[in-house]
């Protein structure tokens, strides 16, 4: 099991994130909050409370959780759920904590229930509980740790426990962003990659990016790669154009698995209702996958509903690759939340 001081995104140059709270763009409320906690926190000489981050992949947890260090100025640890497997890889990692640190856990939603009950009393007494031995032999070996600020991030926060969720002090979702927020990140992007972007060419990949700051960044350097070849050293309008259409991504940004997803539940399945599962197995997918990466977006600007017997794709969804809508199916009452 492998904990790193410095975790990266695995589809984001570290160069192109932002180090501190004034560069963080977009999530505007919840990042002026954040500033209070930390300022009053800092002001107690005390940790920070821990942090719950969900929403869909891209949107900035990992990025947040390095400020959040950074701004407090300790030390940042991270690892995965799936890593922490025993409760002695959690152990490992919380004895060698200093006081105020930060340990970030992605997908913690996945973490082994033995694990996950383990970190109830290190979350809230700054104590580990750890049962050495079996049946009556068995003994509770209690090891005080430092305290410490435990930032959990997931894209399926209704797979949490009660009892964990109710360890977090500060619980917040984070939203798509807009597209001038979106705008204002690719020409900071651009400029930290050294390379020019126009206004024009700008809405056009933002127009294109989900939403999704770490989807942007990923066109940019795409953009740009396809303009360097070029022999310029700036991204225009067509060059934008032209680029985004090689790479297969239209205009709202999806791409020939979004469409794909669409026409499958079109053709084979009359526009829906269908489960998940049946899309996923369509598409050659994980679920998870379906629900994490391709809904959230689809959802957002309206092409699927979900429902209580599954998917639908709505007019619009029908409309945007010019099939002719039969009307009926994207009446079903709508599950947001499940």
């Amino acid at each position: 099991m492998s904990v790193n001081q410095n975790n990266s995104d695995d589809d984001l140059d570290i160069t192109l994130r932002p180090k501190t709270l004034s560069d963080f763009i977009g999530q505007k409320h919840f990042v002026e909050n954040l500033k209070v906690y930390i300022n009053a926190a800092k002001q107690r000489n005390e940790p920070l409370d821990h942090i719950l981050l969900s929403g869909p992949p891209g949107l900035g947890k990992t990025t947040l959780s390095n400020i959040v260090s950074r701004e407090m100025g300790v030390d940042f640890k991270s690892t995965s759920a799936p890593v922490l497997t025993k409760v002695g890889d959690l152990a490992a990692v919380l004895t060698d904590i200093k006081k105020g640190d930060v340990f970030f856990i992605d997908e913690i939603h996945r973490l082994n229930k033995s694990v996950e009950e383990v970190l109830y009393s290190a979350m809230e007494d700054y104590t580990l509980d750890i049962i050495i031995g079996q049946g009556v032999a068995a003994k509770t070996l209690k090891i005080d740790i430092e305290p410490f600020t435990l930032v959990g991030a997931t894209t399926r926060s209704g797979l949490l426990s009660s009892p964990l969720l109710a360890r977090f002090g500060i619980n917040e979702k984070l939203e798509f962003y807009n597209k001038e927020e979106i705008i204002t990140i690719l020409k900071r992007s651009a400029s930290i990659l050294k390379f020019g972007i126009t206004d024009k060419a700008a809405h056009i990949v933002a127009a294109s990016s989900r939403g999704t700051p770490r989807i942007a960044n990923r066109l940019l350097r795409r953009v740009r790669d396809f303009a360097q070849m070029k022999g310029v050293k700036e991204i225009d309008e067509e060059i934008a154009k032209d680029s985004l259409k090689r790479l297969k991504i239209d205009h709202l940004g999806l791409n020939k698995n979004d469409i794909k997803l669409l026409e499958i539940v079109i053709d084979h399945y009359d526009g829906g209702p269908v489960g998940c599962k049946t899309i996923a197995i369509s598409l050659g997918e994980e679920v998870d996958t379906i629900e994490d990466v391709y809904e959230p977006y689809l959802i957002q600007i309206g092409f699927i509903k979900r429902t209580p017997r599954g998917r639908v794709v709505t007019q619009k969804g029908y409309e945007h690759i010019g099939r002719v809508y039969t009307g009926g199916n994207d009446n079903e009452i709508s599950l947001f939340t499940s």
